[in-house]
């Protein structure tokens, strides 16, 4: 799956010797693998195309996450003493480095290229077939196939396709100046053909009309960058593709059928948008369903990369001391730390809170891991700053318990660096200021982001039952938010920030008291606001790119060049095929 290119898109685009990989529920059951041709069972061959979803696409840090997160404000990973050089890979996407043979560069083009074929795979299968719901699961694919070229236009600036139905047809490169467009009026078309979600046996896991109203709310509010991405200035309020008003117009448009549809509503807990068992949030419009037990790949990195190596939430399990944020976002949140966005303790059965803050004594025991039985210790949610404090493992690989049977709870020192306190600081402080380095002496810097709830069932970074969102009825609001904004409604955009505000609640620890309203808003505040919503979500690029904040200097990031909000074709594409061209700059 790591071979170039070019023979990637013969293998799967001449419907020849593909294992179609990753499985996925259609009609809620689970399709078998198969090898596509020809005669490829249509089901299977769209089971693995929504399988690439999941199969580190976008659940691995090092992929889309990588390129949308490790580029911002809102995420790094520096090299931590002994951990995590890796040639200097990680250093290289918050330090602007990254050129055509960056690793993280060609694996994430790939991963998405695999996700363009297997859809073209999966259109040109259902086309051939007489199967039931044959209309359905073609404007499936077709959703599929407009989600992954547009993600693919957004960061690399072109994407590959291939007539799906013509074995002989030749690679058409997309580029995104002329594609966005193309791609609008494709999933405009596609809505009269797609289930609301939860009829038809849907759910949030396959691609709805509900799916395709944010789709587009996305590429409207995006597509002025993508006709000029290296523009000085964008123009917001230009006149949409079918008309009907400018593109922000339609950004208010799809998304109040997402908000005032009545599928959808805001949960007061934040975070249970990112538990392990999320798939019973109210806000979910589009995930990647990620099932233990199954075929289908799943990760836990998004809690695991965070989280210090000494910190274990069972005795099976622990972090790794990898990623955090950075001070500007940290204290982009001055004023705002009692958000009940920014933090949670946790709350066992018993009323036993973690206060993390050298009070408590111990915890039960009683909360137990699937598949182990073993005792689960919860850590807080959100983002976690100062000294830690959990259990300790014995010399019998369990953890330290009371004469009672709860877990004693310790201050933690840093695994690698035993007489180190895992104090997360807001200042990272590097050495060199130009390079995200730490030696061994200060590897417990930087604040750490809990906000996806550790699966600890099945190994550190292995699978996970939390479904990764896409799309969320928080982030409809963020966007409508900003087209109001952008369209010179500021009341508008003010009363949509304020309802997310204010529908979230802080724990009964804090009597569940609501979030607190802002009185006035300006760009400066409505993009902090989006932070605050949707960070580590995959979204913060395209936000500081809108918002005219990527180019800025920040720690171990130095002002940048426009040709860098677009990353580089992988030279390894380039040199076995004719039909791409290097980005600018590059």
């Amino acid at each position: 799956m790591k071979s170039n290119f070019l023979n990637s898109i013969k293998i799967f685009l001449s419907f020849f010797a593909l294992a179609l990989i990753g499985c996925t529920n259609l009609d809620e059951k689970v399709i078998d693998e198969v090898l596509g041709s020809e005669n490829a069972d249509p089901e299977a061959a769209l089971a693995a195309a929504y399988g690439q979803l999941g199969d580190g696409t976008f659940v691995d840090h090092g992929s889309v996450f990588a390129l949308q997160e490790y580029s911002t404000d809102e995420a790094m990973l520096p090299t931590r003493g002994s951990d995590w050089g890796d040639g200097g890979k990680w250093r290289a996407m918050h330090e602007f480095t990254w050129d055509a043979n960056s690793d993280v560069v060609k694996t994430t083009w790939n991963q998405l290229n695999l996700g363009i074929t297997k859809s073209l795979t999966a259109i040109g299968s259902i086309n051939k077939s007489t199967i039931n719901n044959k209309t359905l699961f073609l404007a499936e694919a077709k959703g599929l196939l407009a989600y992954y070229t547009y993600t693919t236009i957004d960061l690399f600036g072109q994407a590959p396709y291939r007539d799906p139905n013509n074995i002989n047809a030749p690679i058409e490169v997309k580029k995104a100046e002329t594609t966005i467009d193309a791609l609008i009026t494709e999933v405009e078309g596609l809505i009269p053909n797609l289930a609301d979600i939860k009829t038809q046996n849907t759910h949030a896991g396959r691609f709805t009309k509900q799916a395709a109203y944010a789709l587009l709310a996305d590429m409207y509010l995006n597509r002025a960058v993508l006709k000029n991405k290296t523009a000085s200035t964008f123009n917001f309020t230009e006149q949409a593709v079918n008309g009907g008003g400018t593109d922000m117009d339609k950004v208010i448009q799809y998304s109040n059928l997402l908000i005032n549809g009545g599928l959808f509503s805001l949960e007061s807990n934040y975070f249970h948008n990112f538990d392990i068992n999320n798939d019973t949030s109210k806000e979910m419009i589009f995930t990647i369903v990620q099932k233990k037990n199954s075929n289908r790949n799943a990760d836990n990195d998004l809690a695991y990369m965070s989280m210090e190596r000494i910190q274990k939430p069972s005795p099976d399990n622990r972090g790794t001391n990898a990623s955090c944020i950075t001070p500007e976002f940290y204290y982009s949140w001055n004023g705002n730390f009692d958000d009940p966005r920014f933090h949670r303790y946790y709350q066992y059965d018993d009323g036993t809170w973690f206060k993390n803050d050298g009070t408590d004594l111990s915890v039960p025991s009683t909360s137990k891991v699937e598949g182990t039985g073993k005792p689960w210790f919860h850590f807080n949610r959100g983002l976690q700053v100062g000294q830690q404090y959990g259990p300790k493992i014995l010399a019998n690989g369990n953890f330290d318990l009371t004469a009672d049977g709860r877990i004693k709870v310790y201050k933690l020192f840093t695994e690698k660096n035993t007489t180190l306190a895992a104090d997360f600081t807001p200042e990272l402080n590097f050495d060199n200021p130009a390079e995200s380095v730490f030696t061994q002496a200060q590897i417990n810097r930087g604040v750490r982001n809990f906000k996806f709830e550790f699966d600890p069932g099945y190994g550190n970074n292995g699978t996970s039952g939390m479904d990764v969102p896409l799309y969320r009825l928080g982030t409809i609001y963020m966007m409508r938010a900003e087209a109001y904004f952008r369209s010179g409604n500021v009341a508008a955009a003010l009363a949509d920030v304020n309802i997310l505000r204010t529908s979230r609640t802080r724990e009964a620890l804090f009597n569940n008291a609501p979030g607190v309203a802002i009185t006035s808003l300006d760009a400066n505040t409505l993009y902090k606001e989006s932070g605050y919503e949707l960070y580590w979500e995959m979204y913060r690029r395209k936000a500081m790119i809108r918002f005219g904040k990527f180019d800025l200097p920040g720690t171990a990031k130095p002002a940048s060049q426009p040709y860098r909000r677009i990353f580089p074709i992988p030279q390894a594409t380039l040199d076995a095929s004719k039909e791409f061209s290097q980005n600018p700059g590059y």
